[in-house]
């Protein structure tokens, strides 16, 4: 392995192989790009689970204006305006360029492609494959482009441990493979590592998603964004599995409503009812669930025995956990779906360190503000993912000045975090709940054990949602239940993400 690294030296570097650093990587071609992956290629990845599908404003009826509006709806008034409408118009261009790169998305007999609708969309944009089994349709397809691609190398099975730098600048990453830590000299990496959702007991995330090019980015200085905002996906498959098998809100798109154990449907008087954003149908089911009822997903009238052929993977899914959709309730609950939070980036991909790019649900755009609208984290992924290669591709490579004395970090463990995650940064948080997962997070966070990057992510997750004192999108506070007349995005360091979290527990100590 060491001859191996070795020779890939001063090569871009793109670490995780989900839909944004596969495009990353293909957009590169035929730059010579290494490709780090800790499973095999394509797996292990959130975006090959994604049901949806992709949001573009492809329809006779839509156009990026309107595609914008619901962007700017859902984010709930702390989207970039710009960094949206910038990514919202390259939906048209990147269905073609993944139709391009051998996706198959589902058309009709008149080849028109088929277009679903979801919660907060007021048209129907959601462009999909296989039916409910976008998000594999599509990573099979580029997975199949990479391993063709001959100036893509690529590192299965590897493990990144630690971002090097020289003079505030990239000069490296250090990975793992069987037992064996070495480097990889570089001067410009693109982290494309995912979601947070395996910090939480419930989730349709990969359970090893913890937030590791996070983690990798805040020991390295780069500055961080909205870490506050973790979005919960309203259906949740209620059963023993994790993660959580995920029913798809094209389900309520397709006329599926909400009831609890009462037969009540405790959304008919919300605005948008069951396809209203997915904070306001998380927080719904999350209020009936502490008032100890359960909450059921009926798609009994609306779809019946079609059920089966709209929705094959669900149906799947349902079946594995003892449920018959076309004659049965649906049981549901919110589970942790995706992060609007992460490392801070521009338009170009760039974090705060020179030579360090992120991509994907690691980064933070802007483009989703309070609160995702659905189906469009495929699309930022595959556009910030070709951006950061033309950037790239326009950028010269530097001297590159390696140290070689090499940090050992231990193989990160999220066990030891999940129960205060779960209790303490759920769908609905109150100051005494924040200051306890401060308090239980910050040692892990300072010590060098398994638990300490996630622990890392986790504390910065808290002390972002400790310093937003209202309710806004997926954050909310049952201690300040009201929007802020005036609001803002915030970034911080994890410098400064530690100095408030020591102020805070001394601020405890000294109370008790």
């Amino acid at each position: 392995m060491t001859d191996t690294l070795a020779a890939l030296r001063g090569q871009v570097t793109v670490v995780g192989s989900g839909l944004a650093g596969l495009m990353t990587a293909l957009t590169l071609a035929p730059q010579p790009v290494v490709l780090v992956t800790s499973a095999a290629l394509g797996t292990q990845t959130s975006s090959a689970w994604a049901q949806g599908g992709i949001a573009a404003s492809v329809g006779v009826d839509d156009s990026v204006e309107l595609h914008l509006a619901d962007t700017l709806l859902a984010g709930d008034g702390l989207c970039d305006a710009r960094i949206a409408s910038e990514i919202v118009a390259q939906g048209p261009a990147v269905i073609a360029a993944l139709e391009c790169a051998g996706v198959a998305f589902d058309r009709d007999r008149a080849g028109c492609l088929m277009l679903g609708l979801e919660a907060a969309h007021s048209r129907r944009r959601i462009v999909h494959a296989s039916g409910d089994a976008s998000g594999a349709a599509v990573i099979t397809a580029l997975v199949r482009a990479v391993t063709n691609t001959p100036s893509i190398t690529v590192l299965e099975a590897t493990d990144v441990r630690t971002l090097l730098t020289d003079g505030g600048a990239i000069c490296g990453l250090t990975v793992s493979k069987e037992g064996q830590t070495v480097a990889i000299a570089t001067d410009r990496v693109v982290l494309a590592t995912g979601g947070i959702g395996g910090l939480y007991d419930s989730t349709t995330n990969p359970t090893s998603n913890f937030g590791q090019g996070i983690a990798l980015a805040a020991r390295a200085g780069a500055e961080l964004a909205d870490m506050e905002f973790v979005q919960f996906h309203p259906t949740g498959l209620d059963s023993a599995r994790r993660p959580l098998a995920l029913v798809s809100e094209a389900v309520r798109g397709e006329g599926a409503i909400l009831v609890n154990d009462a037969g009540e449907r405790f959304m008919s008087g919300i605005d948008g009812a069951e396809l209203a954003p997915r904070d306001v149908v998380a927080r719904a089911i999350s209020t009936e669930l502490t008032q100890g009822r359960h909450v059921f997903l009926d798609a009994r009238r609306a779809l019946g025995d079609r059920f089966a052929s709209r929705f094959p993977t669900i149906q799947a899914l349902c079946q594995e956990a003892g449920v018959d959709p076309a004659r049965d309730l649906i049981p549901v609950r919110p589970a942790v779906h995706y992060h609007m939070g992460g490392v801070a980036t521009d338009l170009k991909g760039r974090s705060s360190i020179p030579g360090l790019w992120v991509v994907g649900e690691a980064a933070s755009t802007g483009l989703h503000g309070a609160n995702r609208l659905a189906s469009n984290s495929l699309l930022e992924a595959a556009v910030m993912g070709m951006r950061a290669a033309h950037d790239i591709a326009a950028s010269a490579q530097g001297v590159i000045r390696l140290s070689t004395c090499m940090q050992t970090v231990p193989v990160p463990d999220a066990s030891a975090v999940r129960a205060t995650v779960s209790r303490r940064l759920g769908v609905l948080r109150s100051r005494s709940d924040l200051q306890s997962a401060i308090a239980a997070l910050l040692p892990l966070a300072e010590s060098r054990g398994p638990a300490t990057d996630p622990a890392i992510v986790a504390l910065s997750i808290a002390v972002f949602a400790m310093l937003r004192q209202e309710t806004r999108g997926a954050h909310a506070r049952v201690d300040f239940p009201l929007k802020l007349s005036l609001t803002r995005r915030r970034t911080m360091t994890y410098a400064d993400v530690l100095d408030v979290a020591r102020a805070e527990t001394h601020s405890i100590a000294r109370s008790a």
